[in-house]
């Protein structure tokens, strides 16, 4: 599986938007569902802070996800553009992928 952690400091204003875009029923998680490889986005939020969220995406590859991400680039950078207005940070935590 290959797995990817972001990390997100979230609008304080827009906690609960956040938490239903990123989390297990969000625009995401819709929009990754287009392929069959994807297995799940999970969502963390801080104990130390209430705007600081993590997610853990699972696909079954990186070569699934990195297909997914060419094939849909467009709608996925619209998507991006969208969610900017819920966070005044994101980043990659890191990737996971343990060859299987």
């Amino acid at each position: 599986m290959y797995r990817i952690v972001w990390e997100y400091d979230a609008e304080p204003g827009r906690l609960e938007d956040f938490e239903q875009v990123y989390g297990p029923s969000g625009k995401w998680v819709q929009f990754f569902r287009r392929s069959p490889d994807y297995l799940g986005t999970e969502l963390f939020r801080s104990a130390a802070s209430a705007e600081r969220f993590i997610t853990l995406d699972t696909w079954r590859t990186r070569a699934a996800y990195e297909s997914f991400r060419k094939t849909h680039a467009e709608e996925y950078a619209q998507l991006d553009e969208w969610c900017r207005a819920l966070m005044h940070h994101e980043r990659t935590l890191g990737t996971v992928d343990d060859g299987k």
